[in-house]
């Protein structure tokens, strides 16, 4: 604990102030952000879990193994729990749970560029698809005082992860929204459990000591009696930092045998990633931190939260060049943590009948070339990409669209981004009274309902 002086009545009327000048917010204003209507805001979250890099359709969930070598799927396919339908052989656990699952093959995202642009893109005004669902939704649960919207990178479970890569995008944009709907984003200053402030950008966040001096006063203060001149969101404010908020981020209070289950560590032997390809550190993050990634995200849903952003750090990029491991070789140390780590969430969630309660998405912001290179890598490529979700009470154990031949266009209606966040906010949300809203701009207006979801899973 810091020791600090005592503060004055003034400075704990201060506490949560998060910037300077025109930019600055308080805590209570971030909590009071918007109003929440009971009958508009479902009971239900989100897990976006972002496949950063650009992961293969084919050595996913499209294998096309009635093609040559040098399209089909490297790693060979595996049969799933759907009659005629298989996956790439990376993924076994999830093949048996298929059943579970809708996976789409006609999903594109229109670039191969490196972005986030599925979950913060033009289809959400540049903003995160939790800051969407926030604005509506509000800032903070009512109840628990959890962040409405979270976005969970490695740093999150360790803090000897690499930083997040922001150069292709900021996972916790706003776009037009204002910084009060930003995603937090714990632990990318130290052990999430002792490191609870809201991490705006540096522009808009005063030094993190001295929010933490206020925030020591501030409890001195109430101890001297002045708790009752605190508004509803100053108190909600005070609470969030200071309460039992943190105890949700704290994996040393789940389960030992929970954590154990979803501890991806194992599958991945990091001494044998080969230094040969620069990015062996972020596979070594992904192999290491995924499944308790995805815990986490269990977690806060429980406790919560609405929409959790996961991503670990640009490692479907398989290109087979000094950056990147082959498809064979990167799908190991990439695809198998995977596998194990959204199964495990999936089969969690059923054993605690979270099922129609919780999302899952899992994408990236592009696929990969249908025909492997020279060096076995696969290269970028915009035009088809995977698709999978779980859950959120969306009808799923099918696969939706078709892919042509070599899997690289759409061979059916294609399915946009679009689609994707109007199916999102669907599950989250009534739209047909988001539609009837007072105070939003025709522009989130229009982005949150005027697009259709995509089509057989509502």
């Amino acid at each position: 604990m810091i020791e600090i002086g005592d503060r004055s009545r003034r400075s704990f009327l201060r506490v949560g102030t998060l910037g300077a000048g025109a930019s600055a917010i308080s805590l209570p204003q971030f909590l009071a952000a918007s109003s929440i209507e009971p009958t508009l805001v479902k009971d239900r979250s989100v897990v976006f879990l972002f496949m950063h890099g650009g992961p293969s359709q084919t050595e996913t969930f499209d294998p096309k193994m009635d093609m040559p070598i040098g399209v089909r799927s490297a790693t060979g396919e595996v049969k799933t729990s759907l009659p005629g339908v298989s996956f790439g052989a990376t993924f076994p656990k999830l093949a048996k749970l298929a059943h579970k699952l809708a996976v789409v093959r006609s999903f594109t995202t229109g670039t191969g560029a490196h972005d986030i642009k599925p979950i913060v893109g033009k289809n959400s005004l540049g903003a995160n698809i939790g800051s969407l669902y926030s604005r509506v939704a509000g800032a903070n649960d009512e109840a628990t005082g959890m962040p409405k919207n979270i976005a969970l990178y490695p740093r999150a479970v360790d803090p000897e992860a690499m930083e997040m890569i922001k150069k292709f995008g900021d996972f916790a944009s706003t776009g037009p929204l204002g910084a009060a709907y930003s995603a937090f984003e714990p632990g990318e200053g130290g052990p999430v459990q002792n490191d609870m402030t809201l991490h705006l950008n540096r522009a808009r966040m005063e030094d993190r000591r001295s929010l933490l001096d206020e925030l020591d006063g501030a409890k001195r203060v109430l101890d001297g009696g002045v708790g009752e001149a605190m508004s509803t969101f100053q108190a909600r404010a005070f609470d969030t930092i200071l309460g039992g908020i943190s105890e949700a981020f704290d994996l040393s209070k789940e389960d030992p045998r929970m954590v154990a289950r979803y501890d991806t560590a194992p599958l991945v032997n990091t001494n044998s990633i080969r230094k040969v390809w620069a990015n062996h550190q972020r596979y070594r993050d992904h192999s290491q931190n995924i499944g308790k990634q995805m815990l986490l995200a269990r977690r806060l849903c429980e406790r919560g939260a609405g929409f959790v952003t996961v991503t670990t750090n640009f490692v479907w990029d398989m290109h087979a060049d000094k950056n990147n491991a082959t498809m064979t070789e990167g799908m190991g140390y990439v695809g198998t943590p995977f596998d194990h780590a959204v199964s495990t969430f999936i089969e969690d969630c059923e054993e605690r009948g979270l099922g129609e309660k919780i999302l899952l998405v899992c994408c990236g912001e592009m696929g990969r070339n249908p025909v492997i290179n020279k060096k076995g890598g696969r290269d970028h490529w915009g035009r088809l990409a995977p698709l999978m979700v779980y859950g959120g009470g969306l009808k799923t154990g099918q696969v939706i669209g078709q892919s042509d031949r070599k899997g690289g266009e759409p061979s059916s209606t294609p399915v946009l981004m679009e689609n994707l966040t109007a199916t999102i906010l669907h599950s989250l949300l009534d739209l047909n009274l988001v539609r009837v809203l007072d105070g939003l701009s025709n522009e989130v207006l229009n982005a949150m309902t005027a697009p259709r979801p995509i089509r057989g899973l509502v």
